[in-house]
């Protein structure tokens, strides 16, 4: 994927592969992926229609955007997020694309809202990122996302979110999640340490992955409470309504209502 010319046309990388690239590592982890992705974008269509503003929180390469416009053309997107290496990749994949702008922020900056274009959004949507914030921040995270969604609009996790009280169904769906995951490493699908590696050997990420890694570490891992406490705390933070609206043996997606 280094040295080659971008779906873009612009030189230095090919940005289409690299965004398809993270879809099969992020796969390797969640088979259901799409399923996900397809729920959240009907719950958009249903609530707030075809053509809404998006802010797509902690956006990586833009998974989120990129799905939104295949399926919504008029619709907009606001990518936010703080890793240089995936926002890399985004900017050139959706390079020239006037319905996408990019913000570098740190959600964990009380001011970060103020880098947005927009003072408020018909859907503010994320997925498999959050868990990277303790509970404590996410929870004041939710707070300052309530105030950006416009009335009738919608807020959409999709993340981990275990259920503590039912340890042994948790444990079988692990170890038959992971079996499979078995098979597809043996496949040659990389993993998250062996993404990075590449993407480090990309003379066009390699400066990006090392600022990545001077931000976070190897990994950043906060909590990962239950659907429960996610709906409680969206409650709580001014949303009119929250449930879950998807859900798989491991991960849900909650959905709350401005």
């Amino acid at each position: 994927m280094a040295g080659t010319t971008g779906t873009t046309g612009t030189t230095g990388s090919d940005w289409q592969a690299w965004q398809d690239s993270w879809d099969r590592q992020q796969e390797w982890y969640m088979p259901d992926r799409e399923e996900r992705f397809r729920v959240m974008l009907d719950m958009v269509e249903a609530l707030v229609g075809p053509a809404p503003r998006v802010l797509d929180l902690a956006c990586g390469t833009g998974s989120i955007t990129d799905r939104l416009l295949k399926r919504f053309p008029d619709a907009t997107s606001t990518g936010v997020d703080l890793d240089p290496a995936l926002l890399t990749i985004a900017r050139g994949h959706f390079a020239g694309d006037a319905r996408v702008a990019f913000v570098t922020a740190d959600l964990k900056d009380p001011r970060w809202r103020a880098a947005l274009p927009h003072d408020g959004y018909d859907a503010i949507l994320t997925a498999t990122a959050l868990h990277w914030l303790p509970s404590g921040d996410l929870g004041v995270l939710y707070g300052q996302l309530a105030p950006l969604v416009r009335p009738g609009g919608v807020f959409m996790n999709a993340d981990h979110m275990p259920d503590p009280a039912t340890p042994r169904i948790d444990a079988a769906e692990h170890a038959h999640r992971h079996a499979g995951m078995d098979r597809a490493k043996a496949s040659g699908v990389p993993d998250w340490r062996e993404w990075w590696a590449l993407a480090a050997a990309d003379p066009a990420l390699a400066g990006p992955v090392k600022e990545r890694f001077a931000i976070y570490g190897e990994h950043a891992d906060g909590d990962t409470p239950s659907e429960a406490w996610h709906v409680r705390t969206l409650l709580e933070a001014g949303f009119a309504e929250a449930r879950t609206v998807w859900r798989s043996p491991s991960d849900g997606l909650v959905l709350a209502l401005r």
